[in-house]
C-alpha cells in the first residue's frame, strides 16, 4: 500500500490521521496488561479467566450475557495473541482509517467484530443440533470460549482487498496492493481452517460485513453521496447483526437444555 503522491522524507508518525486505530491499539494493550496484573496467565491464560473478562462463550453470550458478543474483541489468549493482531491492525486500521473516514471507519470496525462473534455463535449453535442429533459425546462439536479482535482485522483487511478490486478513485489517497492483499488475506484464512484453536467463523464473518461496507463506500465515493451513502450502509449492516441476532435466538430455543448444562457445568468448574 503506498500514497499516491511522493512520499517525505523522514515523514512523522502522523497518528492523529489514525487515531482510533492507536486508540483501539492501546485500549486492547492496557486491558491486557491489566488482566495479567490482576493474576492471568500472560501466555496461556485460563478459561477461568477468559470468561472473568468477558471472552465469548456461545451458551453463555445466547442465554444471558449477549454482551460478550461485543467484549469479547478486547480479550486475548496470551501476549502472542495480542502482539499479532495488534500489529495486524495497524497495519491495515491506519491506512483503512485514513481512506474510509474516522466515522465509517469505526462502524466498520464495530460491526465487523460483531459480525465475527456472531457467525461464531451460529457455528456453535449448529455444531451443538449435531451433538443432539448423533445423542453422543463429541468433544470437536461443544462450544468453545473464544475472543480477540481478529474478526475486526479480518473485516478491515477485507474492506481493503475488496477496494484494491476496483478502479482507484480521483480522490484515493493510497494505492492498494491487490497481490499483496490477496495472499495476505489468503493465507490467513488457509491457516485458520489449517491449525486447530483458530475461530476462522469469526475471521470469516468479519470479512463478510468488512466486503460489504467496503463495496457500499466505494459505490457512494463513485457516485459523490458518501453523505447519504455511509450513513445507510452503516445502519444496513447494524440491521443485519441485529437480525443475525435474532435468529441465532430464535435457534437456541430448540438446543437450550443442552447449553443451560454446559453453562452450569462450566460455572461450576471455575468457582
Amino acid at each position: 500500500m503506498s500514497e499516491l503522491h511522493p512520499p517525505q522524507i523522514n515523514r512523522k508518525l502522523e497518528i492523529q490521521l489514525w487515531w482510533f486505530t492507536a486508540l483501539m491499539i492501546a485500549v486492547n494493550v492496557g486491558l491486557f496488561a491489566w488482566q495479567v496484573l490482576h493474576g492471568m496467565d500472560i501466555s496461556n491464560p485460563s478459561t477461568a479467566d477468559a470468561i472473568r473478562w468477558g471472552a465469548d462463550y456461545a451458551p453463555l453470550s445466547f442465554l444471558a450475557e449477549p454482551i460478550r458478543l461485543f467484549t469479547s474483541m478486547f480479550f486475548h489468549f496470551g501476549i502472542i495473541h495480542l502482539m499479532l493482531n495488534m500489529w495486524a491492525l495497524y497495519i491495515f486500521g491506519s491506512v483503512a482509517e485514513q481512506m474510509l473516514g474516522r466515522v465509517y471507519f469505526i462502524g466498520l470496525y464495530f460491526l465487523t467484530g460483531l459480525s465475527g462473534s456472531l457467525l461464531s455463535g451460529y457455528i456453535s449453535i449448529k455444531d451443538s443440533y449435531e451433538l443432539i442429533r448423533i445423542g453422543e459425546a463429541n468433544h470437536s462439536l461443544l462450544p468453545s470460549v473464544g475472543a480477540g479482535a481478529s474478526g475486526a482485522v479480518m473485516g478491515i483487511g477485507a474492506a481493503l482487498t475488496v477496494l484494491s478490486l476496483f478502479p482507484v478513485l480521483p480522490q484515493q489517497r493510497f494505492l492498494l496492493d491487490k497481490k499483496t492483499l490477496l495472499t495476505v488475506m489468503g493465507i490467513n484464512l488457509a491457516m485458520g481452517f489449517m491449525i486447530s484453536g483458530i475461530n476462522n467463523a469469526a475471521h470469516i464473518g468479519g470479512m463478510i460485513m468488512g466486503a460489504f461496507l467496503a463495496a457500499t463506500w466505494y459505490y457512494g465515493a463513485k457516485m459523490q453521496r458518501s453523505a447519504l451513502i455511509n450513513p445507510i450502509s452503516l445502519l444496513i449492516g447494524a440491521a443485519l447483526c441485529w437480525f443475525a441476532y435474532q435468529y441465532c435466538l430464535s435457534l437456541v430455543v430448540y438446543i437450550q437444555p443442552l447449553w443451560q448444562e454446559l453453562v452450569n457445568m462450566m460455572n461450576n468448574s471455575i468457582r
